[in-house]
């Protein structure tokens, strides 16, 4: 529809540890990035939205996203083929996802996803001459940090916690006074869900699934970064973290 905007929330597109994560991949510092591993569980106490398949749950919708969008910004690609597995179950969805993503070029990306195990939130990315780890890499209220290793010699830099909602609302809102674009958009999404479905579909067959070809023309950069200083977590209203606390 002309003149109407459309922006999916994802907002660590605007959060400086993993576009610099991205920058990083992309200068060659570690080489041509080859492999993507990634970790991101939690507990989701029963009777939780989450573990509801009729209102959209699922641990690949609800943080196995995460893993995919950091693969595919990170390759700066999109995968052509998808398969995965599920192990147990949490209320009426899945309990665990294990996932392989081929990209071209003899890339790969895996990464395991769960509503049943402790805190963990974690990617790295393997090239040729290094390798970048985020950990913690998808969490919002605490700070984030980067461990590069390059030619076998190790850095360590924090990134102090800051607001991560703020800033997407701060450029979607400019986006619609100046009649921008937004990115992440429409497409952006998109992208992601595609491969969910891959994936799911992979695991039901027990087999890969090829992906066709898909043209994304914007990538998220450093250019994107707004920061905002951190806030309290806020209280919740009628409604619990998934831990139940």
């Amino acid at each position: 529809m002309p003149g109407v905007k459309l922006m999916v929330a994802y907002r660590l597109h605007f959060e400086r540890a993993n576009l610099e994560a991205i920058e990083v991949a992309r200068s060659g510092r570690i080489g041509e990035p080859r492999l993507f591993t990634s970790s991101f569980t939690m507990h989701v106490v029963p009777g939780n939205i989450r573990l509801k398949s009729a209102l959209g749950g699922g641990v690949l919708y609800d943080i196995g996203i995460y893993c995919i969008n950091a693969a595919r910004g990170l390759f700066r690609d999109e995968p052509v083929e998808a398969r995965a597995c599920t192990a147990g179950t949490a209320g009426e969805v899945e309990q665990s996802v294990s996932a392989v993503l081929r990209f071209a070029d003899e890339r790969l990306a895996s990464f395991t996803c769960s509503f049943g195990a402790a805190d963990v939130s974690e990617y790295r990315i393997v090239g040729a001459k290094g390798d970048l780890a985020v950990e913690p890499a998808y969490e919002y209220a605490m700070a984030l940090q980067h461990r590069l290793t390059i030619d076998g010699e190790r850095k360590e830099r924090r990134f102090a916690k800051r607001d991560q909602f703020a800033p997407e609302l701060l450029y979607f809102s400019d986006c619609v006074l100046k009649d921008h674009d937004p990115e992440p958009s429409a497409e952006e999404g998109l992208a992601d869900v595609r491969v969910i479905r891959a994936l799911y579909r992979s695991a039901e067959s027990g087999q890969p699934v090829e992906l066709g070809p898909y043209e994304k023309r914007e990538r998220p950069s450093l250019e994107q970064e707004i920061r905002r200083p951190p806030i309290d977590k806020p209280e919740t209203v009628h409604t619990q973290a998934p831990s139940g606390q």
